[in-house]
């Protein structure tokens, strides 16, 4: 993956038709009842009209629960129904988010140079293919929480066809400027919200009365709380009136708030209302797993979970032991009372009932339910991600907020393993930024709370080293590498498993650099020293794997041959069939049969390493166009030369499609191409000789605890 320099903006294939109009995100459904906002409304027609092209965008800044979202999903509604030829709905909370629904609306769009390869890159090819269209389009921007990030990642258009949309609860001047214009979003006026309750509870008769003026006053004529009290009074067949004796008299419940916990001058009527809300969600329950679920999801992403997650071992378990069905029945019931949205696979809470909910939950509860959360997110994460990459980007985000919400509890004892999940994943997804950003975060808090010379510290810095490597910052991969190796063997000595792991990546890196010598030399004691340490066959396969290809490379072709099928036995044996890293071992001794002259059981293995990887990797990630061009000189080197030209068409096109005209593997692809239709035939394996060492030759810390599934916890929602 390259750097943001280099993306590539000519249209590498031709495109195959785009189906206009496009909605990329889900647009959320308008509320019930929604109100247009009419006085609202103009004033942002109205700054959207003053400069023409030069005012692009329009912030929607405003307290949590005043409907920011809302008045954005109604332009946006509005927008596909005139059919906008393109309308994009980006959580914009963090800015992997922003980045990954960009990178697919670019897909989307066929935009030049995206080539689904590369995220970050494939965001910048849309903003790029944003600027000069000329065709209408619309982006939301829901929720930008941290101004700086998104600086940078801000749409613009150049023709004037393009309109940008965003929201925030900040007050910040770095989202004005550069086109942008801050529109004030504040609580409806009295009349919208007397005019919301008697819309709402117009089909029940006798629910409004002559206190809808006085209720809406009472709640703030803030939208969230209207919400609260609407789906109270139709579930319980209560009216305006008798609602506003219920809560003026269970004021004193929201006295449990802190005074820091309202600073946005809201919280004491979304409180009691919650409250009046839950405790009838709490009767309404069979179960009584309402405040427990509530809880929970409190800690999740407001922008959505996985509605799966409840159906996770480590979630039932911690709610009792219950089945999903009765979870389901509750989060029925919430949704019923407007505390959270179910809405087909995702679970919504709106980001003010979150934090509601939190500030009210006892601090001894709190840890139980981090743990809870982050268990489930573990849990239902899929491995390998790279194929699903619309949910891993959803679990990404719910890590990222669970982090924040949870503070440091997910570090007892010594970090948990979603926290490195979601770091392994932001590698395999191309977020090059965000992984490193990622890793950083973790070995800053890691060294913090658990000191500089602690496993889970050193094992963050590896897995950030990691990431200077895929950026190509290799100096600053080396010496980090090195200074890790150095403190492992100072702090655990140097037979500890993890001392040998960083042993073995510095032999990478050595060996990466060319020095094929001193790498076989450093690998060979790594393995040794594991032997008499006693590793288990799955702890050392990444390095004999690793040393099978250097034998190879410096000529040792027998040994290599012996070691390679001894450690594809070993996978097959240790891993299971289905594991993402056999098809890289059947290639390594495939390679090794074709040196030593065994063509057709290496071009046998070939195939299935290939149809392996298309199995579980799916036919467009990256690995798999390593895997064709391989199989494609072999055929070439048996004289199937028509299955090899055939083969290598396709790879290429499909390389420029994923990574675009100008990646070196699409360029690798074309030349070895070109030697293919060359009578010299000797110079295929020089060609094939000159690839970069597999990035599974690296040894990160995994995520995956000993022991495998991670701990049952108790109840959430209780002081248990």
């Amino acid at each position: 993956m390259g750097p943001y320099s280099s993306v590539v903006v000519q249209q590498a294939v031709a495109p195959q038709g785009v189906d206009w109009p496009l909605e990329v995100g889900a647009v959320p459904a308008l509320a019930s009842a929604f109100q247009p906002r009419a006085g609202l409304r103009e004033r942002i027609d109205a700054v959207r009209e003053e400069g023409a092209t030069a005012v692009l965008t329009q912030v929607l800044s405003g307290g949590g629960g005043v409907g920011k979202s809302q008045l954005a999903a109604s332009y946006a509604s509005q927008a596909v129904a005139e059919g906008v030829d393109l309308v994009v709905w980006a959580p914009a909370a963090e800015l992997q988010q922003v980045v990954t629904r960009f990178a697919e609306a670019g897909v989307r769009v066929e935009a030049p140079g995206v080539t689904g390869a590369d995220p970050e890159a494939d965001a910048r090819a849309f903003l790029a293919w944003l600027a000069t269209t000329s065709r209408r389009w619309l982006v939301v921007l829901d929720d930008i929480a941290d101004p700086g990030a998104v600086e940078g990642w801000w749409p613009v258009s150049r023709t004037g066809s393009g309109w940008v949309l965003a929201t925030t609860r900040l007050h910040d001047a770095r989202l004005t400027g550069g086109g942008r214009r801050r529109v004030s979003v504040d609580v409806y006026e009295p009349d919208e919200a007397a005019a919301y309750l008697r819309a709402r509870l117009a089909e029940d008769d006798g629910l409004v009365d002559g206190a809808v003026d006085e209720l809406a006053g009472a709640l703030g004529y803030l939208p969230l709380a209207l919400g609260h009290a609407a789906a109270y009074m139709i579930n319980h067949g209560v009216g305006c009136a008798a609602y506003l004796r219920l809560f003026r008299g269970s004021r004193s419940i929201a006295e449990v708030l802190p005074p820091s916990a309202d600073a946005e001058g809201y919280g004491r009527q979304i409180a009691t209302t919650l409250l009046l809300s839950l405790g009838a969600a709490e009767e309404a329950d069979p179960a009584g797993l309402a405040r427990a679920v509530l809880s929970l999801a409190a800690f999740l992403d407001p922008a959505g979970h996985p509605a799966a997650l409840w159906a996770m071992e480590s979630v039932l378990s911690s709610l009792g032991g219950c089945d999903a069905a009765t979870v389901r029945t509750t989060l029925r019931v919430l949704h019923r009372y407007a505390l959270l949205t179910c809405d087909g696979d995702a679970v919504r809470i709106h980001a003010l009932t979150a934090r509601a909910v939190r500030e009210v939950t006892p601090d001894e509860v709190v840890p139980l339910l981090a743990l809870t959360a982050a268990d489930g997110l573990y849990e239902i994460w899929p491995e390998p991600d790279q194929p699903h990459r619309a949910l891993a980007a959803v679990l990404r985000a719910n890590t990222d907020v669970l982090t924040r919400t949870a503070g440091d509890h997910l570090w007892d004892p010594d970090g948990h393993e979603v926290l490195f999940r979601a770091g392994t994943s932001l590698i395999h997804a191309g977020l090059a930024e965000s992984a490193t950003a990622h890793w950083s975060g973790l070995a800053s808090r890691a060294e913090r709370l658990l000191g500089p010379e602690h496993p889970t510290t050193l094992g963050c810095r590896t897995n950030l080293s990691a990431c200077h490597a895929v950026e190509g910052r290799v100096g600053e991969a080396m010496a980090l590498t090195e200074s890790v190796l150095v403190d492992r063997e100072r702090v655990l000595g140097p037979g500890h498993p993890d001392t040998l792991a960083a042993r073995a990546n510095v032999a990478v890196a050595i060996a990466g650099a060319g020095h094929l010598g001193e790498a076989v030399l450093m690998t060979e004691q790594v393995l040794a020293d594991g032997e008499r340490a006693g590793l288990e066959d799955r702890d050392t396969l990444p390095t004999r794997l690793h040393l099978a290809e250097l034998y190879r490379e410096v000529g040792r072709v027998g040994e290599a041959v012996v070691l390679a099928e001894r450690i594809l036995a070993d996978s097959e044996r240790v891993l299971g069939a289905d594991h993402p890293d056999l098809p890289h071992a059947r290639s390594v001794v495939a390679d090794c049969y074709m040196d030593a002259g065994r063509c057709l059981e290496a071009v046998a293995l070939r195939e299935r390493s290939l149809a392996d990887a298309e199995r579980l990797l799916g036919p467009d990630h990256v690995e798999v166009l390593s895997h064709r061009t391989f199989l494609a000189a072999f055929y070439w080197a048996v004289g199937r030369t028509g299955e090899a030209l055939s083969l290598m068409d396709r790879t290429i096109a499909d390389s420029e499609r994923l990574l675009g005209p100008e990646h070196p593997g699409t360029l690798a692809s074309r030349e070895f191409f070109a030697v293919m239709r060359h009578p010299w035939r000797f110079l295929w394996r020089r060609i094939l000789r000159r690839r970069p060492l597999p990035a599974a030759d690296w040894r990160p810390i995994g995520d995956h605890r000993p022991g495998g599934r991670p701990p049952v916890r108790g109840r959430p929602g209780s002081s248990r």
